[in-house]
């Protein structure tokens, strides 16, 4: 159920950061994409992006953190070419800084939603 919860959240990111970023459309049936998008960047964050954070750990500790936001807009924009040329779903993003502005706005989106629902969870009834 958890991360039933967790994947809306993640679709409900995607939504806002194509809403927001120039550089990110939909094309399709839109609903449809953003689930698709939302499970395969979770796939990617479970699986590629620890990998990615262990190799280049020098970069972020030298940039202090910052580089996870490139990280971050490296995995969007993966998960992006995954939908679009795997499974056929009509999320695009175009070029880097779009995926740089989506990376850290679906973080943040998704960070503020799950400490909200974490605090609604622990709160005594």
């Amino acid at each position: 159920m958890k991360w039933l919860f967790r994947w809306a959240i993640t679709a409900f990111s995607l939504f806002v950061a194509a809403w927001i970023v120039p550089g990110i459309r939909v094309e399709g049936d839109a609903w449809l994409a953003y689930a698709v998008t939302a499970a395969i960047l979770s796939l990617v964050n479970i699986y590629l992006k620890p990998l990615l954070k262990l190799l280049s750990c020098s970069l972020i500790i030298l940039t202090l953190g910052l580089f996870l936001l490139v990280i971050n807009g490296f995995a969007l924009w993966l998960t992006s070419a995954v939908a679009v040329n795997w499974f056929h779903i009509g999320f695009y993003v175009d070029g880097f800084w779009a995926a740089f502005w989506g990376g850290l706005i679906v973080g943040f989106i998704s960070l503020v939603l799950s400490v909200m629902l974490k605090e609604r969870e622990s709160r005594p009834q």
